[in-house]
């Protein structure tokens, strides 16, 4: 089990910027700000890195075809994906750029110190190169996929040429031995999950470990963009080689220009937590970072985790097919809910309340291919888990707490009987409770966020038990109104607790419900960025200090999230 008083370093993939941002990177971009945001509010020290990998020859290529230089090309589509990130409301710490000189002077110096030892070597190279993914892949793998890209299933090409290599055979013992602590939770090891994907890795380690290339030559009319080898301006570091070191130069205090300088001290979050990914990049983050940190005597990163991919309407996704989701298609499907809302709003004759992100952030963030197998996005299951989850979920469930509570009580929060004996919302959060440590330590983000649902249908279920709308017809007998107090009291301390696990996937619809119940645990009520004042924890304690308190204001509202119908027109009609 992890240390839970242990800083907290979570990483995406720093990713390439030859295109605008999809589905992809606003998933795996979306899970890790839910692990974040879950790690602050269990009361960790928090470290969130994303950003960009800028020095692929493609973005060379592409820059050149659209008019631009790379670096002009790198900053229009870095930009595009600060702004994708924002839309999805991406609470990160820093954005690596691999252009920024910071990155650039820390990569050259961890390449010098892998030369300086011997585990980086100049060689000759005879292989197989994927010029579309820009990686090497071995004559195994090239034969499995008749030579074409296993991603793209473009041709490969037969390069021959001197490289420096980097010698990753060195390692295999020591791999194996890593992944084996990682397994049984040692510290020192790495743990590759879901379990899948571990198996895979784990095969392919059978097959026996070959030195791998780390530098492309420098060709006449090369454009100066990327690292030189150090000491050798006749070769530049192998882009993906230098991409893995942004996890470690966005932390580290040992090589110029330091951190501490720069960004403040951040060498105590090293290393990291979780580096969090898609599938296809999962070699080089299981077996070729870590075997580099090793020659550089660093620590492993604790989880290597690598989600499967999203598919559209049931059909693999191909920008030739034309169903790719861009992130154009993320934000109309946040305005879709937003006119929904508008619609509903309009026919009842009152203001319409805003919707933003935080539907698109849940169906990512809840039916995402979070374990080994591909997800759908399909516009009938979005409106479905929509509907189920958020409008009759906790956006019902919070409305009806708080109009019951304006309407018998004044909207103000009624006293919790110390002799009543009826404990059924408490003993259900005390039991389930417990379990949220568990999960997020074993990177099950889904079970984290349920457990807070799974709180709200409890609390649905408790209503119909108690029946506390029939109740209030009695209200003027003997011992009723204590009686209706009571059971509103732990409906209304149940969706607060509810919502604290609810806030890492909804946290701008979670933060206005606290606003509206005047009960928020942020520094800012109004920036959900603003971080916890107290631990989950002493958060959801119940009847602790950080409870409802009787006498304290609620204000009543329409739900937090109104019904949408599957056969409105919708983006992806």
């Amino acid at each position: 089990m992890p240390d839970e008083k242990k800083p907290y370093y979570i990483t995406t993939p720093i990713y390439y910027v030859n295109d605008r941002p999809h589905i992809g990177h606003c998933y795996t971009t979306t899970v890790a700000d839910v692990a974040a945001r879950f790690a602050r509010l269990l009361g960790r020290d928090v470290f969130f890195l994303t950003g960009t990998d800028e020095h692929a020859e493609k973005v060379v290529t592409t820059a050149r075809e659209r008019g631009h230089s790379p670096q002009e090309w790198a900053d229009i589509n870095a930009a595009e994906f600060v702004k994708a990130f924002d839309l999805m409301s991406i609470d990160y710490d820093d954005f690596m750029r691999t252009s920024q000189e910071r990155h650039k002077a820390r990569a050259s110096a961890y390449i010098k110190q892998l030369m300086d030892s011997g585990d980086i070597y100049l060689g000759d190279y005879k292989g197989w190169y994927d010029p579309s993914q820009e990686e090497y892949l071995t004559e195994t793998v090239a034969k499995e996929h008749d030579f074409k890209s296993p991603v793209t299933g473009k041709p490969l090409e037969e390069r021959v040429e001197k490289n420096y290599f980097f010698r990753l055979s060195k390692y295999e013992a020591r791999l194996h031995e890593a992944l084996a602590k990682g397994d049984a939770g040692e510290e020192g090891g790495c743990r590759i999950l879901p379990d899948a994907r571990r198996n895979e890795v784990l095969g392919r380690l059978k097959q026996g470990l070959h030195d791998v290339p780390v530098s492309r030559a420098v060709k006449e009319g090369d454009a100066d963009w990327g690292i030189l080898m150090p000491g050798d301006p006749t070769h530049r570091v192998y882009v993906w080689i230098e991409a893995l070191c942004n996890y470690l130069s966005a932390v580290d205090n040992t090589a110029a220009p330091s951190t501490v300088d720069a960004e403040g001290d951040r060498s105590r979050y090293w290393p990291p937590a979780v580096h969090v990914m898609a599938k296809d990049i999962l070699w080089f983050h299981a077996v070729v970072w870590p075997a580099m940190l090793m020659a550089m005597g660093r620590e492993l990163p604790a989880v290597v985790y690598a989600h499967a991919y999203f598919v559209a309407e049931g059909r693999k996704m191909s920008k030739s097919l034309g169903n790719f989701i861009e992130i154009d298609r993320l934000e109309a499907y946040s305005e879709w809910v937003v006119e929904s809302e508008r619609k509903q709003a309009e026919k009842e004759g009152r203001e319409a309340r805003p919707m933003g992100i935080d539907p698109v952030r849940w169906y990512l963030a809840t039916q995402g291919p979070l374990g080994a197998n591909d997800a759908d996005f399909a516009h009938a299951k979005f409106v479905e888990v929509y509907n189920a989850d958020l409008a009759n979920g906790i956006g019902n469930c919070a409305s009806r707490v708080g109009n019951m509570i304006e309407k018998y009580f004044g909207g103000v929060v009624p006293e919790a009987s110390a002799t009543n004996q009826d404990t059924q919302l408490e003993g259900w959060w005390q039991a389930a409770g417990g379990r949220v440590q568990g999960a997020f330590a074993q990177f099950n983000l889904e079970l984290c966020t349920h457990l807070g649902l799974l709180f709200v249908n409890e609390v649905d279920g408790y209503i119909n038990d108690t029946r506390p709308f029939s109740m209030a017809k009695q209200i003027d007998e003997d011992g009723v109104r204590e009686r209706l107090g009571h059971v509103l009291y732990n409906c209304a301390e149940a969706v607060r607790i509810a919502s604290l696990l609810l806030f890492p996937a909804l946290p701008n619809k979670m933060a206005e419900l606290w606003r509206a119940w005047d009960c928020s645990p942020l520094h800012d009520p109004a920036d959900p960025n603003s971080g916890f004042k107290a631990s989950l924890d002493e958060l959801a304690a119940w009847g602790g200090a950080w409870s409802l308190k009787p006498g304290q204001k609620i204000t009543k509202g329409p739900a937090l999230f109104m019904r949408a119908s599957v056969d409105e027109a919708h983006p992806g009609a």
